[in-house]
């Protein structure tokens, strides 16, 4: 069409000229019009599916989102991939088809935009590893695009408390301390997760949702309204209209995601408390442009960036509490006011942060008095005030929630989650463990000591394979009363529901020869979040004397996805990625 310039559109490839009948005969097959074929073909992906409730609401959302591409001139495809959702894959040997998801769902993506020539993509999302998948996609297509994220939960509501699964998980703890009964754990998991929407917390999904809007993916203010909320339907009958316009302006994914971007990104991370999980994701997400953008990289960022926000699972708010108080735009303003955010990045909206931004006003902050019964909702703070985000010059702390460390334990670097923590140097003994499974057993029965540090290794992006999280076991510690007592180190990764001095994405992993995997029972571990170190007390010599003993270590998946996955996945340092990246391109998608 010449509104859209279709000649040069990718979905010319399948509906263009008398050699496409054949093409055309299918999308005639499915009740589209001869207008409707010649308009620009518009991918809606999401990852909708009955496994959990992040996923349950994606299927109504889209087609909301398929409303307004159809409106203002767009032909929507809905289309879906997997997802697999962490709070049900955790604990078990589920955890490790986690990580893994994400590139399947960036790959399924990928290959369902390629096959059927779309224009164009309108991605929604809303468990953990679906959300940087997509993104990754669209980087990696480069086609116009618009991501929007489903929402969060609503919090439950356990005798006046606002909880989340986080506190079921910590249950499980309690029960086995016994400072629960296992009937109030059974009332507490009935009404912990209320309705559909991604965990209610600062954890992994809603981190990365607001990622989205920082990074310039989203629509301003689309990260926050709660999953059940009708309001959301606004945002994605926005979106789809979006991603129109962005057609024709030939605004793409990587005029947006550049290196200032990824910046932006790495600094809401820090300002919210988010997980440590979004250092993996946005150097993969970098990946996908051809730009290199490491761990190192994103612990710069955090140890500039003030942290802002208490949020779970180190503070006392939700994400409903956040929206509420005004959502990521808050978060994103004050950070723009203290020269914490580039304001000159470009946006889907086709304006800059700082163009979209001009309006949003920080809400007045005042703190709660020390000792207030409940005021974990944001509603229930006298007017005119909100107490979860601090303005940039008030901060909770002066650096980032968010902490990259180094050393000889760990020269690739490792990543632990400070927000919320009152002790942040830890020395003492190693205790070993080869899984996670054997550490879980060994909390359980409480065969470990306050003042140790629990190691768990050979759970790395290769070794594990997947690189499990490790809810399970940090948050029965909690539970016991001894998050706050011992320190946990792994090559693996945590929940971003994780809390206390738990340190993941330990480089080298155990697999490939790491340092980690080279401990014994007794070495003494010190990690340093002020000084940003974690080092043994041991010799350069004695650990090449160790390293010449060292044996690999078989994992049990010889066959299938996850021993394919095991022979392409990288470091934890650059993302865990597993193909070369926007940097080895010979052509783009967009311009086939």
């Amino acid at each position: 069409m010449k509104t859209y310039g279709k000649s040069r559109l990718v979905s010319r490839h399948v509906t263009e000229g008398p050699e496409r009948a054949p093409h055309r005969s299918y999308l005639y097959a499915m009740g589209l019009t001869e207008k409707q074929i010649h308009q620009p073909l518009v991918g809606v992906a999401t990852t909708w599916n009955e496994a959990a409730p992040c996923n349950i609401t994606l299927g109504r959302q889209a087609q909301v989102v398929k409303k307004g591409v159809a409106a203002a001139g767009g032909t929507p495809r809905e289309f879906t991939s997997i997802t697999v959702t962490d709070g049900i894959a955790m604990g078990h040997q589920g955890m490790k088809s986690s990580l893994v998801s994400r590139e399947v769902i960036a790959d399924s993506v990928e290959l369902t935009m390629r096959g059927h020539c779309y224009d164009a993509l309108v991605g929604l999302a809303g468990c953990d590893k679906s959300l940087p998948g997509l993104m990754m996609a669209m980087v990696r297509l480069n086609v116009p695009s618009v991501f929007i994220y489903g929402g969060s939960i609503l919090p439950g509501n356990y005798r006046g408390k606002d909880v989340t699964v986080v506190d079921v998980f910590e249950g499980v703890g309690q029960l086995a301390a016994g400072s629960m009964r296992e009937e109030d754990l059974k009332e507490l998991e009935q009404v912990a997760c209320p309705s559909g929407g991604s965990c209610g917390g600062q954890f992994t999904a809603n981190t990365m949702a607001c990622v989205s809007e920082a990074i310039g993916l989203a629509l301003p203010g689309s990260a926050g309204a709660p999953a059940p909320y009708e309001s959301r339907d606004a945002l994605c009958f926005a979106s789809g209209e979006a991603v129109m316009k962005l057609i024709k302006s030939k605004l793409r994914p990587r005029d947006i995601v550049t290196l200032k971007a990824l910046e932006n990104a790495a600094a809401i991370v820090a300002a919210t408390g988010g997980s440590t999980n979004a250092a993996l994701h946005l150097p993969a997400i970098a990946h996908e442009a051809g730009i290199r953008f490491t761990l190192h990289d994103v612990g710069k960022i955090f140890k500039r960036t003030p942290y802002l926000a208490d949020l779970m699972p180190g503070g006392k708010y939700t994400a409903k509490d956040l929206y509420e108080a005004g959502g990521v735009e808050i978060v994103m303003k004050t950070l723009l006011e203290g020269g914490f955010l580039h304001g000159d990045c470009m946006t889907v909206t086709g304006k800059t942060i700082a163009e979209n931004l001009k309006k949003v006003k920080f809400p007045a902050f005042q703190p709660l008095p020390v000792g207030e019964v409940g005021g974990r909702s944001a509603s229930r703070v006298k007017a005119g005030t909100q107490p979860v985000v601090r303005p940039h010059h008030d901060p909770i702390t002066p650096a980032g929630g968010v902490v990259v460390l180094k050393g000889n334990l760990a020269p690739h670097g490792a990543i632990v989650k400070v927000a919320g923590m009152k002790q942040l140097v830890f020395s003492g003994p190693a205790r070993c463990f080869d899984s996670e499974e054997e550490c879980f057993a060994a909390v359980s029965a409480k065969k470990y000591k306050a003042g140790e540090v629990l190691v768990i290794r050979y759970e790395g992006p290769r070794g594990g394979p997947g690189m499990r999280e490790m809810l399970a076991t940090t948050a029965a510690l909690y539970g016991q009363g001894m998050g706050e007592k011992v320190a946990l180190i792994t090559d693996g990764r945590f929940s971003g529901g994780t809390r206390g001095f738990c340190i993941g994405h330990v480089g080298p992993e155990a697999a490939i020869g790491g340092p980690i995997g080279l401990l014994k029972n007794g070495d003494v571990i010190t990690i340093d979040a002020t000084k940003g170190t974690i080092s043994v007390a041991l010799t350069e010599k004695e650990l090449a004397a160790r390293r010449k003993s060292w044996k690999p270590r078989a994992h049990d998946y010889q066959s299938g996805a996850l021993w394919k996955y095991a022979q392409v996945v990288g470091t934890a340092e650059c993302g865990a990625i597993t193909h070369p990246g926007g940097a080895a391109e010979t052509h783009s998608f967009a311009d086939l």
